[in-house]
C-alpha cells in the first residue's frame, strides 16, 4: 500500500516549508526512517525522514517549492503500484 509523502511540520510555529533538495529520485529505493530531502523553515534545515519504506514512486514538489504544512510532496509504493488515487 502507497505511503503518502507530506511536507511536514518541524516545529510549532511552522506554517509552510521548501523543499530545497531532494535526496532521493523517482524510483529510488527507501527505507522508513531514512532522510529523502532537505526541509528549509523560516529558522532551519533539517533533513525530512521517509515516512515509509519502498520505492519513491512520484515527487510532486520540485525543488525550491515552498507548500503548506501536510501538503502532499511525494509517494513511496511498491514498483508498478497504482497510485493515481492518491494524485492531486
Amino acid at each position: 500500500m502507497a505511503t503518502k509523502v507530506v511536507m511536514p511540520k518541524l516545529g510549532t510555529g511552522m506554517n509552510e516549508g521548501t523543499v530545497l533538495r531532494w535526496l532521493k529520485s523517482e524510483g529510488d529505493a527507501v527505507t522508513e526512517g531514512e532522510p529523502i530531502a532537505e526541509i528549509e523553515t523560516t529558522k532551519a534545515v533539517e533533513e525530512m525522514e521517509a515516512p515509509g519504506s519502498g520505492i519513491l514512486l512520484k515527487i510532486l514538489l520540485p525543488e525550491g517549492e515552498t507548500v503548506e504544512v501536510r501538503t502532499l510532496i511525494g509517494v513511496i509504493g511498491e514498483a508498478g503500484e497504482d497510485i493515481g488515487a492518491l494524485l492531486p
